[in-house]
């Protein structure tokens, strides 16, 4: 980068030779940062071959207006660990890479017990992966907006426990782990801005999962890119997109495949090995679609499972933060590091106090499972789905084939918009970081008007009907408990009739019914279409019977070993 002080030192040449004499500047810095095995800076590119060529795309959300945020400079990514990262240079990076890719935490925690890796060196190595790959335009993801500051500065101080005999890294432990947040949770010392330009400069405290994270001793790496306002703000627009952030890009296809949403940077973030894992939140899909958009696992809890304190809202009703990892047993360690009982989240049971999962070793026999006829049948999953069920039932798990009721959720989109509208204001007027005029979805509304072209390239029509809504508080309740309802009769309904454990499902296809009847869900990787596009096995099983999910997906994870890293991202 040129500095301040070359510019001054030929102020006053000609243009043109000012022009040349900065790119002769830029040139010798690149090859400096060649030489020194250091990507060069990011910079910006014209973007309007490939956008010319998006709108050829045969789905119209992958019509992309920009892939780069037009104000996220993302040198800043790196800008605060140069020095640390050129110390830990090209060479020890491809050295720790067997030791690190597609590692679970137990794998990582063996290797820091075992004298081979530092937590240093864990940070800096996703630090430095995270710069390689999205220094390059060709190659960048868009999956972080920000870095945590003291990231590296928490690293080593552990290692100085561990030096001391302190600190003894155990494989059942987060402590050490480089986690990645969806930028619509709270943590101290980085700006909440659910992607939108409105809150860039929202610093609000820690959500109570991050401060349960902290206290675990994991390691906030930074934050996820996501789709803007958790996809309840513009009509039909691509999945993963943030004015802050720029549009998220699926490793599995870059410019082919979309990232799902709203949970999109956590995703992708993992799915390409820019942290341990990574914590989404969903209303109704934006953990599951991502996750099995991207090959990983994701778990959305019971609403009420995990706080949601400090958490950007949709629903009060049917908010939840839950985590995403490449193992299930990685999941199960950041579910635990989060879970607590918090006094202030209105959907918080008193069963969530000690809510704690475990892996364990469970037999399949026996257990009771619910497969869907549309979904052995299908024609691009058919295939994946049954070669699942074959495997299952050979471990002697009953299957029972099924056709859900009919239900109609006519009405859910404006119960969202209802409670957002209420809920989001709610968060707006307790932080104090944020523009006193900033304080409802009208002003929110307002405030993007101003500079559509930046701030709403794809408009904003759910803000727009949100503004408009007229419904009272009490019609959107009735309707929110209809909808419900609706829901636990379809769901409850198949369980009690078929005697079921669990219900297997693809992607998100069941997500709606599954948030609406309050049933946690599981992805995990499926497998691969003929095109090379992540599919996932989603397991539905009734409220806080998050234990159950887990004991079966152990078991399909290690009888069906199907997840495969993004090839591009070695």
């Amino acid at each position: 980068m040129v500095s301040n002080l070359c510019a001054k030192r030929i102020k006053g040449v000609a243009p043109t030779l000012v022009l040349l004499a900065l790119l002769a500047l830029q040139m010798q810095f690149n090859l400096l940062m060649a030489a020194e095995n250091i990507p060069p800076a990011w910079q910006r590119v014209d973007e309007s071959a490939a956008l010319a060529r998006q709108s050829q795309h045969s789905n119209e959300r992958m019509h992309f207006r920009l892939i780069n945020s037009s104000v996220l400079d993302k040198n800043t990514l790196w800008q605060g660990f140069q020095s640390q990262l050129t110390a830990f240079g090209e060479q020890r990076y491809q050295a720790l890479k067997p030791l690190i890719i597609e590692a679970s935490i137990a794998q990582l925690q063996q290797a820091i017990a075992a004298g081979e890796l530092s937590y240093e060196e864990l940070v800096s190595f996703y630090l430095y992966r995270i710069r390689l790959y999205e220094s390059d335009n060709s190659l960048s993801l868009n999956a972080l907006i920000a870095t945590n500051p003291e990231a590296l500065t928490l690293a080593q101080a552990l290692d100085r426990q561990v030096q001391a005999g302190s600190l003894k890294p155990t494989e059942n432990s987060i402590v050490g782990m480089p986690i990645l947040l969806k930028d619509n949770i709270g943590s101290s010392g980085m700006a909440t801005t659910a992607g939108a330009l409105a809150l860039q400069e929202n610093l609000a405290a820690d959500a109570f999962i991050s401060i349960n994270l902290k206290r675990s001793g994991a390691i906030i790496l930074g934050k996820t890119n996501l789709s803007e306002w958790a996809y309840f703000f513009c009509d039909g627009c691509p999945l993963g997109y943030s004015a802050l952030g720029g549009q998220t890009l699926n490793p599995y296809g870059r410019l082919q495949f979309e990232t799902g949403g709203s949970s999109s940077g956590s995703a992708v973030a993992v799915a390409a090995n820019f942290a341990v894992a990574a914590v989404g939140t969903e209303t109704s899909g934006s953990i599951l679609s991502p996750a099995s958009a991207n090959s990983v696992v994701g778990l959305k809890p019971t609403t009420g499972a995990l706080s949601r304190s400090g958490i950007v809202p949709i629903s009060s009703t049917l908010d939840t933060p839950g985590p995403i990892s490449r193992t299930v047993a990685d999941a199960v360690l950041l579910f635990n590091a989060m879970s607590g009982f918090d006094e202030a989240d209105s959907a918080m049971p008193l069963i969530s106090a000690d809510m704690q999962l475990d892996v364990r070793a469970v037999n399949i026999n026996g257990m009771r499972l619910g497969y869907l006829t549309t979904l052995a049948e299908h024609q691009r999953y058919g295939e994946l789905y049954t070669r699942a069920l074959s495997v299952l039932e050979l471990n002697s798990a009953q299957l029972t084939q099924l056709t859900l009721a009919s239900s109609d959720l006519t009405g859910f989109s404006e119960f969202l918009g209802a409670q957002m509208k209420v809920d989001l204001a709610s968060y707006l007027r307790q932080q104090n970081s944020v523009e006193s005029n900033m304080h409802s979805v009208s002003q929110l509304r307002d405030y993007n008007l101003a500079n559509p072209k930046q701030r709403i390239p794809y408009g904003q029509g759910r803000f727009d009907a949100i503004a408009q809504m007229t419904i009272s508080p009490e019609e959107a309740e009735q309707l929110g408990e209809q909808l419900q309802s609706q829901a636990r009769t379809v769901l409850d309904g198949a369980f009690a009739q078929h005697d079921l454990d669990i219900l297997l499902s693809i992607n998100n296809s069941h997500a709606a019914l599954a948030a609406l009847a309050n049933y946690p869900a599981l992805t995990l990787p499926l497998g691969y279409t003929d095109a090379g596009q992540p599919v996932g096995l989603t397991l539905l099983a009734p409220s806080f019977h998050e234990q159950d999910l887990i004991n079966l997906a152990v078991q399909i994870e290690r009888l069906l070993a199907l997840r495969k890293p993004p090839v591009d991202y070695p």
